[in-house]
């Protein structure tokens, strides 16, 4: 096999995997049926004092990779990968958007790797703390996830993530060997995690929506010969 031929494999199986590993991370959020099925119209935080005295008393008892904040964590390198997919098909079509998507992607994609690394640090860091130290680390908490504080800063900035992968499916509205369905899926998707941020259950049909938009896109990499950008 080529070295072109593994990029646009890897860039098809990452536009593959990458939405089924969120649909997993969104998931694992919820304890329950009833509990995912309950739809709000914006995020509400558990409380620092609940959050914090849970993690401190389950004392890291599950494996670091069943923390759905890790999970996201490492599913970066295949946003990453799936952006250039996406790049490499919308390009032959309309170029400059193309270019326009993938670099706003990229962006938001080391903001997000900066929200996902803080909750990741915080919830496992946690979990190894005093509970006499109980009022010091809610205030820590609190203090660390306010909106507006730096990471409220960092995470508004990952939405580049969502807005560049949108403008991707622009450049790819009536590319060759791609469905009319395909980018306006991808669109749908990416608009309800621009609309809805951190509201898990709405977060997980957005990415229902972007793996059936992937799909044909992905089929579509793999047939590519020629002109396969590296990463």
């Amino acid at each position: 096999m080529t070295i072109e031929r593994i990029i646009r494999n890897s860039q098809a199986l990452a536009l593959i995997g990458l939405p089924v590993v969120w649909l997993l991370m969104f998931a694992l959020h919820f304890r329950s049926i009833a509990d995912f099925l309950t739809f709000r119209s914006r995020y509400v935080p558990v409380p620092a004092a609940d959050q914090v005295t849970r993690l401190i008393q389950a004392h890291n008892r599950w494996p670091l990779l069943h923390d759905p904040h890790m999970m996201g964590y490492l599913s970066l390198p295949a946003l990453v990968l799936a952006a250039f997919g996406l790049y490499a098909v919308g390009r032959r079509i309309r170029p400059g958007t193309a270019a326009l998507g993938v670099s706003l992607t990229v962006a938001g994609t080391i903001f997000e790797g900066g929200v996902f690394g803080l909750f990741t640090a915080l919830f496992r860091g946690l979990g190894e703390v005093d509970a006499r130290y109980l009022d010091g680390a809610i205030a820590t908490y609190a203090a660390m996830t306010a909106d507006q504080g730096a990471y409220g800063l960092t995470r508004a900035l990952a939405q580049l993530t969502m807005l560049g992968i949108a403008v991707q499916a622009g450049a790819l509205w009536r590319a060759p060997g791609v469905p009319v369905r395909s980018p306006l899926l991808v669109a749908a998707g990416c608009a309800l995690f621009l609309a809805f941020p951190d509201v898990d259950n709405i977060m997980f049909v957005g990415s229902l929506l972007l793996m059936a938009g992937f799909l044909p896109v992905a089929r579509q990499l793999r047939r590519l010969q020629d002109d396969v950008p590296s990463v």
